[in-house]
Parts: C-alpha cells; structure tokens; sequence
C-alpha cells in the first residue's frame, strides 16, 4: 500500500470521525430543545442581574440590529414603557452611526422612540462605542458614575451590559430586559379539517411543541452558546 493510499484512508477515517461527532452534537441539541433547559438558560441570562432598585435619571437603550429589526423595535417598544414608568428621565441611544444621516440607524432609532411619543428633546446619542465595553465608558462622558441608570437591551445580552456598566464605574444600573411575550391564544388546529393531501405524515396540528418550541429553543441554544463565549471573552479582557 502506497502513501497515497495510506493518507486516503486516514484522511476519510478523520472526515468519518468528523461527521459522527457532528451527528451527536447535534442530536444533543435536539434532544435538549426538547426539555425546557434552553428556555430557563435564557431566562436566566435576562434576569440573573435584572432589577430596578429606584428611579433612574436616564434610560439607556443599548442598539442591536439595524432598523427596523425584531431587536431595535422591541428594544424601543420597552423604552416606551420605561419612559412612561420614569417621565422624568432622558434617554440615551447607545447605537454607533452618523447623526447627520437622517437615515442612519440611531437617527432612526430616534424617530422610532418620537413615533411612540418621547419627546425628542429629551433623547442624546451615544454614537461612538461599536461594543458593550465601549458603550459603557462612552456613557461616562454623558452620565455621572454616580447617577442611576436603567439598561435596555435583549434578554441574552442584559446580563453582559450590566456587567460591563458596573466594571466601567456605574454604581447605580438598573436593568430592563426586552422580553418577548407569547401568544395568549390556542394556536392548535385539526390538520384534516384543513383540507389538502392526506398523507401518511402524522398531523401536527395538535403539537405545540413540535411546531414551535422545539425550533424556539433551538434558537435560544445559539444565542446562549454565543452569549457564554462573549462573557468568557469579557471576563479574560477584565471588561466585566
């Protein structure tokens, strides 16, 4: 047997390896989307450093997505409610982009927030900081470390963003994470009612977790999975 073959064969042995590990992985992954591990581990990344100790001076919305986005627009809906609980308080749009471009995202952002009945006058930018860390530090320029805020951000990045505004000096944050909520109605149905093909496939009318949760929780595993890389990377940079 010659090398040729000799690489071949391990070569095709590691890919064979390769994929099995993969299989398993992801059989995990189904298999846990399947218990409601993946929902608490969200929860708890939402939650775990979310409380509102007293009325804070600003509001801070930390941007996400672009807009619109499922982020940016629930993000700006809790601001809404934030601003309505604390009149009183300015609001800050921690979004990097040109603010001499009406279009630009925290411009849009900014209208957003005014559509829902925020006075523009009491909105700022923070306009510079492209991550947690620098957002955090950049607030400073703008708010006093001992000045209480209120972070609003997505439930699997509040816990980082708390972490970072206490490490940069904050001493008063308080935290609002922008939480979906679920439909309240049934949304279970009678597959052949519907009329169509009947086929051998089981009908999944009647299977709530099949049709939504399963795919829901996979969903929450990414962005867990991600989050806990970025804390890790966080932690090591001495960032929270």
């Amino acid at each position: 047997m010659n090398k040729i073959k000799i690489k071949s064969i391990y070569f095709f042995r590691l890919l064979r390896n390769i994929f099995v590990l993969i299989g398993v992985f992801f059989s995990i992954c189904v298999l846990l989307a399947l218990t409601s591990a993946p929902f608490w581990g969200y929860h708890w990344l939402g939650t775990s450093k979310s409380e509102i100790n007293e009325e804070p001076q600003f509001i801070i919305l930390l941007g996400g997505g672009g807009m619109p986005s499922q982020s940016a627009l629930m993000r700006s809906w809790y601001v809404e409610k934030a601003v309505k609980s604390f009149p009183a308080a300015t609001v800050i749009i921690a979004m990097p982009g040109d603010l001499e471009d009406s279009l630009s995202t925290p411009q849009l952002m900014k209208e957003e927030l005014v559509i829902r009945g925020i006075n523009s006058d009491k909105i700022r930018f923070e306009n510079a900081g492209t991550n947690t860390r620098a957002q955090a530090l950049n607030s400073m320029r703008i708010v006093k470390m001992q000045t209480p805020v209120l972070l609003i951000t997505s439930p699997e990045h509040m816990r980082r963003a708390v972490l970072c505004f206490q490490k940069a000096g904050f001493e008063k944050v308080n935290a609002l994470p922008a939480f979906e909520n679920a439909v309240e109605a049934d949304l279970s149905f009678d597959d052949d009612k519907l009329g169509g093909n009947k086929t051998f496939v089981p009908d999944v009318g009647e299977n709530i977790n099949m049709r939504y949760q399963l795919w829901n929780h996979l969903k929450y595993e990414i962005l867990i999975a991600r989050e806990m890389v970025a804390l890790t990377y966080y932690k090591i940079r001495g960032w929270i």
